[in-house]
């Protein structure tokens, strides 16, 4: 085929694929239903917040921006969940090749490839569950992605994640979460609060913090990216961890037991007056992965006098919580 001809034909490709593209998105436009349908507010004379209601489906759902949440929030966010986020148009190439080539290599699922905007597309079509790894599910949240960035700017779609986000329970969105666990407004997080936000959606009944305060759970394995040298420490540990809410909280902790005093508040006991917040919060995280690294290690050793005991059953875990708690 002549140069020419071949020119003409990826033209005649081109209009075609983008008529059909503008067609798909006038006839199946995206349903913002449900990032519309959210609590209502009753607030102040300078719009400070003083009661919410329900929504009708039952959910604490408070509209967030991006100007509502503090910055590092968003940095741990693009880190850990869609570090090209600025970049792309909805759809990652090079993470979809990534975890194509990883799911050729080892026969399974390693990594996924789902960015910011497929998550809010998700979001807001809950039919597009989470569980599934489809991949007509996947091909759909890619082109509801790529039509959310045609429509919208990075600043609407990222409103729409920070709105609808599961929590917990009943609550969506980083402004609910931010007022009912810690009581104050996305913008004025700490580090370590804000890194336990960034998890929580993962697996938001496990890690929830108002449920397991002094349980902590990891997340689902998966590998955080880059992340920011100021930010590091505290993410790894809030992310694979998930903080104790008394840790991640300015208030007192729990009562501990008689003689014991919780790493993380001697940490923050510790720490220099003058030391800025980030500093404290940094070695409360510290002082809280450490706590949680030495009961993972008393953890085995009981589960190994379980199974040389040779106990099965009720009768294995009590052993275990007992032999746990005793050290």
């Amino acid at each position: 085929m002549k140069p020419k001809g071949l020119l003409a034909s990826l033209a005649v490709a081109a209009t075609t694929l983008a008529a059909t593209a503008l067609t798909l998105d006038r006839l199946f436009p995206p349903d913002l239903q449900r990032y519309l349908d959210r609590s209502t507010e009753v607030v102040d004379a300078n719009g400070r917040l003083l009661r919410a209601f329900t929504t009708e489906d039952g959910k604490w759902r408070l509209k967030a921006s991006v100007d509502d949440v503090d910055p590092v929030y968003l940095s741990l966010l693009k880190a850990y969940e869609d570090r090209r986020f600025d970049l792309h148009w909805g759809v990652d190439p090079l993470a979809a090749v990534r975890a194509a080539q990883q799911l050729a290599e080892r026969g399974r699922v390693v990594s996924g490839a789902s960015t910011l905007s497929m998550q809010a597309a998700r979001l807001l079509e809950p039919h597009l569950r989470p569980g599934s790894r489809s991949f007509t599910t996947k091909l759909i949240q890619s082109a509801r992605a790529l039509q959310l960035e045609w429509r919208y700017s990075k600043r609407d779609v990222l409103a729409i994640y920070l709105t609808l986000a599961p929590m917990g329970g009943n609550l969506e969105g980083v402004r609910a979460a931010s007022l009912a666990y810690f009581g104050k407004e996305p913008r004025q997080l700490s580090v370590a609060e804000a890194a336990l936000l960034v998890a929580l959606p993962q697996s938001p009944e496990r890690n929830r913090p108002d449920r397991f305060p002094m349980n902590p759970r990891p997340p689902p394995r998966r590998p955080p990216t880059k992340v920011p040298t100021m930010f590091r420490k505290t993410l790894i540990a809030a992310l694979a961890l998930t903080l104790p809410l008394w840790a991640l909280a300015e208030g007192p902790a729990p009562a501990a037991k008689a003689g014991k005093k919780p790493a993380a508040t001697a940490a923050t006991a510790a720490a220099p007056a003058s030391a800025g917040a980030v500093q404290k919060n940094r070695m409360v995280a510290g002082a809280a992965l450490q706590r949680n690294q030495s009961r993972g290690a008393a953890m085995g050793a009981c589960t190994k006098k379980a199974a040389d005991q040779k106990l099965e059953g009720l009768e294995r875990k009590q052993f275990i919580a007992g032999c746990v708690n005793g050290q």
